[in-house]
């Protein structure tokens, strides 16, 4: 029978409520056990790895989860299921699918709502993502499965704060549907992404947001604290205010790279507009476009990349050899 290991960190799928709200109160094999059908899919194995809701999981505890993969793949699993709060989730999925050399599928599922919910969702999540790394189609790369869906770990994004339904993949749309009959593919599983050689990210990144009359404060701190790095979350294709993009404009000079990429859900940076902040005059300052990476991925990407190499070009290449995006219009 397929071997599957399933890694859990807490997050809501193992969480019950409290006087003081929702906390994570059941490990993985507590999972396992109150999903019967697991049985009949896989032979499966569990470790616990953290004990966390999502949003208190630090860059090192991915890390960590990147080792507890690797270290299964060594062990011959068929397949890794991590268990993980929604919230940072696509974050964590990226990571992994970024940097680990494991040549099994990495799936990620969890709930919105608690374990002793009346209608809670993560069992169900669960069954189906074990599922997914069971199916000898999905043969490496990190996914998100949840909600009957299966979600490649580089275009996912969780779209709904509350909702069972939580995530969805606004530029190509989900890998693959899970029904009464089965895992039906709606495009080739794997990785989205190039690979990159570091598993720690040492470098300090910061998102700059940029919005009607937001000035350049933030960003100007941020220098001034000594960032490694700066992501933009420009509006549209990727343009900020003039005041945001003048002190961009001083960040690159200094040797701070610079990543632009939109808060919209789908679709590129490009570089049109001129002027002040306009996408165009952006690039022409030297920054590195992100593609169709949103924020938080492309602060993922260049922190990786920052802590990988220490020629500036190669930071560059690895957005600009993204597979599937046009980085350089």
């Amino acid at each position: 029978m397929t071997q599957v290991r399933v890694l859990s960190t807490g997050g809501t799928i193992a969480s019950t409520s409290g006087p003081d709200g929702a906390t994570p109160s059941k490990d993985g094999g507590d999972l396992i056990g109150a999903v019967p059908e697991l049985e009949g899919v896989a032979d499966i194995d569990v470790e616990s790895v953290s004990d966390e809701l999502s949003f208190h999981l630090s860059v090192s505890d991915v890390a960590s989860l990147v080792k507890s993969v690797e270290a299964a793949a060594t062990d011959g699993v068929d397949g890794v299921v991590v268990t993980h709060g929604t919230d940072t989730m696509e974050e964590s999925a990226y990571y992994l699918d970024l940097v680990t050399d494991a040549q099994i599928p990495i799936v990620f599922t969890g709930a919105q709502r608690p374990a002793d919910h009346p209608s809670a969702d993560g069992f169900a999540n669960l069954l189906q993502a074990v599922r997914v790394a069971a199916d000898e189609r999905f043969r490496e790369g990190a996914y998100i499965a949840f909600a009957d869906l299966v979600h490649a770990a580089r275009w996912v994004t969780k779209a709904r704060a509350g909702r069972p339904d939580a995530y969805a993949s606004p530029a190509g749309g989900p890998v693959a549907e899970i029904s009464a009959d089965g895992i039906g593919l709606r495009r080739e599983p794997g990785s989205e992404s190039v690979s990159l050689p570091s598993t720690d990210m040492t470098a300090r990144v910061d998102v700059i947001p940029s919005g009607l009359g937001v000035d350049s404060r933030q960003l100007e701190r941020a220098v001034a604290n000594d960032v490694d790095g700066l992501v933009l979350a420009g509006s549209g294709i990727g343009n900020t205010t003039p005041e945001i993009g003048n002190a961009v404009a001083d960040a690159v000079d200094a040797g701070i790279p610079v990543v632009v990429s939109t808060r919209c859900h789908d679709g590129a940076v490009a570089a049109r507009y001129g002027g002040p902040g306009g996408s165009r005059t952006l690039r022409e300052h030297g920054t590195i476009p992100a593609g169709e990476l949103p924020p938080w991925k492309a602060r993922i990407k260049l922190g990786l990349a920052l802590s990988a190499y220490d020629d500036p070009e190669d930071v560059r290449s690895a957005f600009e050899r993204q597979r599937g995006v046009s980085t350089t219009e």
